[in-house]
């Protein structure tokens, strides 16, 4: 793993955040970790803003929760910060479903915000 204590912190700071918001099925508070132009790209056609990730995230069912592990980061500058990840999300009615996510995350005054979002499921 080529991975750096500070690209850990940076990622689990905002990924921490989302897991919490995830969890907590609460949509707006999800698309707030966000940037306002993020490229979004779940399991379901691709969004650009904000208001794409609260639809998505409102259409989850309840009880979901996410889980995630760090694979690799890397650090591109500055000013971006690349994880990809291994996520389970759970749920209350049928089995856990496992993917890759892909995050670029990039400062936006003293906090850092997701600016790209793509989810892989690989069988």
């Amino acid at each position: 793993m080529t991975t750096t204590p500070d690209e850990t912190a940076i990622l689990t700071g905002v990924l921490d955040q989302w897991k919490a918001a995830v969890d907590a099925h609460q949509p707006e508070r999800v698309a707030a970790l966000f940037a306002e132009d993020a490229v979004f790209q779940g399991l379901h056609p691709y969004s650009v803003g904000r208001q794409g990730i609260v639809d998505y995230y409102e259409s989850q069912p309840l009880g979901m929760k996410a889980a995630y592990r760090i694979l690799e980061t890397r650090r591109h500058g500055d000013d971006l910060v690349l994880g990809y990840l291994a996520v389970e999300f759970s749920f209350t009615d049928r089995p856990p479903l496992n993917v890759k996510l892909a995050v670029l995350i990039t400062p936006a005054g003293d906090d850092w915000h997701i600016g790209h979002y793509q989810v892989s499921h690989l069988d």
